[in-house]
């Protein structure tokens, strides 16, 4: 059954890295498994001071790819086991998910669609992309990547404008791009800190657990058939 109230929205708005694409999540724990080091380590770093820590400077474009090498070095020694940055930065880059992509391509049809991200400068560009051994995969995925990106009316990255979510500064720029109030939009994410001020705002939100499940509660919202594989 669709939703039976009366649509306003007018806007769809996107995570990419862990809606778009597989969660990097996935690539941190395979990389804690293999050098025995406690299971969402990673992730309770990078939450810990998450205003000021050295992903939240680097994803703000406040610091380079070298400074953040040694400060994620020395964050994570003070918590037990030290990861150089360079190889948090090459676990990133996610396998695109072709169902959200399809879904995309008929979102657009009807609503303005658009992509708030919090990346980093010359990601998938940067550090272990130079060493990958298979060049042509890796050309072949960023050709993939920037082709999902083209399908967006606009794309906010916290590494050019300067904030991350969940700043509720980057909502409501995007907003003020697309010409719509918060109320007239959706927007899915895989991160609830990013969600939260996004509701609060007066969006409707999709905390995405799977590509199935977040594509099926955006069909009941938008009142249209969307694919789920």
């Amino acid at each position: 059954m669709f939703n039976t109230v009366v649509n306003m929205i007018k806007a769809v708005l996107w995570d990419f890295g862990g809606v778009i694409t597989s969660s990097p999540f996935e690539a941190f724990g395979r990389y804690e498994t293999s050098n025995n080091i406690p299971q969402d380590f990673i992730r309770t770093v990078n939450a810990t001071n998450p205003d000021t820590n050295a992903w939240a400077q680097f994803e703000s474009s406040n610091i380079s790819a070298e400074e953040f090498d040694g400060l994620f070095a020395d964050e994570t020694s003070a918590a037990g086991h030290r990861i150089p940055g360079s190889e948090v930065l090459a676990l990133l880059s996610g396998s695109v998910r072709p169902e959200m992509v399809t879904a995309l391509g008929l979102i657009k049809k009807q609503y303005r669609i658009a992509c708030i991200t919090n990346n980093v400068k010359g990601a998938g560009q940067g550090p272990g992309m130079a060493s990958d051994p298979d060049a042509a995969k890796a050309h072949e995925k960023a050709t993939q990547i920037a082709g999902v990106m083209g399908l967006f009316d606009f794309v906010i990255e916290s590494s050019k404008v300067g904030l991350r979510k969940p700043n509720p500064r980057i909502y409501e720029l995007a907003c003020e791009k697309m010409g719509i109030e918060p109320s007239e939009a959706v927007f899915l994410d895989d991160l609830g800190i990013n969600l939260k001020p996004a509701k609060a705002m007066g969006m409707t939100t999709i905390k995405v657990l799977s590509a199935a499940q977040a594509l099926n509660e955006l069909s009941e919202i938008l009142s249209m058939e969307l694919p789920v594989s």
